[in-house]
């Protein structure tokens, strides 16, 4: 989450600071412009931007290609990975086994998942690994999956089943005690995922399939690699060096670490899942994926994230599946993802009730001070736009 929050914050800081100043209908001419050429300077290939206001799409911008190679298009059909957004629906699953009298938050992981035993921990019983703290990611596990590498062609993009991950648990220790500090963890998401499937009898993906994509009618989000007919519309990754500009893997699939990052999706169907959380009554039948209040109560924050989180100049709190961030006076809530080249953000801003999603697949790097605009000059950039428009807004 951390190392993706460069360009999410600023744009949402523009999107919310115009909000928040009184603009009952803003123009967003200026900042589609700026957007596209902030991307094309970057050398950024294709990037996408939807703003949303209570489930309807006031704005969007799609610039570049999905695939160099061919110069395809971005369009509102093409479909990005999301990596670690995917956590935010791992949660609303987890909150509505809640709901179900299934759980509670401050339950023991092992009590569902009693291979943990085989993980070490020095500050005492494992069952100090709560659901609560794996979900604000505070059970004091490691960050990565692997404590290895995978470079190797041959390599699976990540693991592939969860006896991988057993494997691991005795090579495994607790680095703090839980729930004293702060420490973005994929594995601690993958033990909430297998939560999920021990509960409901079904796999990670049909579950979510089945309780949040199909009542929100997000039919062209799926998991791991494309069905054929959607193919096509999936975007390519790359990363952009000074050496230059590689294609990542394509179509990949993110075995047992679905729930900390396996979903894809168009910025049309995320547009959707905006709806849902930003709230809006003329959709009642939101509440039958999961109540507003629970919806609140995972914005609800738990611990303190480090310094750095979300870019330089913000406050972050890890709360459940989310993240609450103050950006200079603005509120948001939300997540970014960061993975095989994609990068990509959500955030909401609740007094407004506006939301925008945006993703990027180029992970754009430099070590030259010569070199054009990257990412990360990106998000200044953006920043000193966003601060610009406020004042003179109000």
């Amino acid at each position: 989450m951390a190392t993706t929050g460069w360009f999410s914050a600023v744009l949402s800081l523009l999107v919310f600071s115009m909000a928040v100043a009184g603009q009952s209908a803003p123009d967003w001419t200026n900042l589609r412009r700026f957007f596209r050429q902030q991307v094309t300077d970057a050398g950024i290939v294709g990037a996408s931007l939807v703003i949303v206001r209570e489930g309807k799409v006031e704005a969007e911008e799609y610039v570049g290609y999905q695939d160099h190679a061919t110069k395809r298009p971005v369009d509102p059909d093409t479909i990005y990975h999301w990596a670690s957004i995917t956590k935010t629906f791992t949660g609303i699953a987890i909150m509505q086994l809640r709901d179900r009298g299934l759980l509670t938050l401050d339950d023991p992981a092992v009590k569902y998942l009693p291979e943990i035993r085989g993980i070490r921990n020095p500050f005492g019983d494992v069952s100090q690994i709560t659901i609560r703290r794996l979900m604000s990611h505070s059970a004091g596990l490691r960050a990565s999956t692997w404590p290895w590498g995978g470079d190797k062609p041959w390599h699976p993009f990540e693991p592939t089943g969860w006896s991988q991950l057993v494997a691991m648990f005795p090579y495994t220790e607790v680095l703090f005690e839980p729930g004293t500090q702060y420490r973005y963890s994929n594995p601690g998401v993958i033990l909430l995922g297998r939560i999920i499937e021990t509960l409901s009898g079904d796999d990670y993906e049909m579950y979510v399939t089945k309780n949040i994509l199909m009542p929100l009618e997000m039919r062209r989000t799926f998991f791991d690699r494309a069905p054929n007919h959607l193919r096509d519309h999936r975007s390519h990754s790359y990363t952009r060096t000074d050496a230059g500009l590689e294609e990542m893997r394509f179509d990949f699939d993110t075995g047992i670490t679905v729930s900390n990052g396996g979903l894809n999706a168009p910025l049309t169907d995320m547009a959707r899942y905006l709806g849902f959380l930003i709230g809006n009554q003329a959709h009642p039948e939101y509440e039958g994926v999961l109540r507003r209040r629970s919806l609140e109560e995972m914005w609800t924050p738990v611990i303190r994230a480090n310094d750095g989180e979300g870019g330089s100049g913000s406050d972050v709190q890890a709360a459940l599946s989310f993240f609450v961030e103050r950006h200079r006076n603005v509120e948001v809530i939300g997540h970014s993802g960061n993975q095989n080249g994609f990068l990509s953000h959500l955030y909401l801003h609740r007094p407004s009730r506006y939301a925008y999603v945006v993703a990027f697949n180029t992970d754009a790097s430099s070590k030259s001070n010569s070199k054009p605009r990257i990412t990360r000059d990106v998000d200044d950039a953006v920043r000193d736009r966003v601060m610009a428009e406020s004042v003179a807004k109000r």
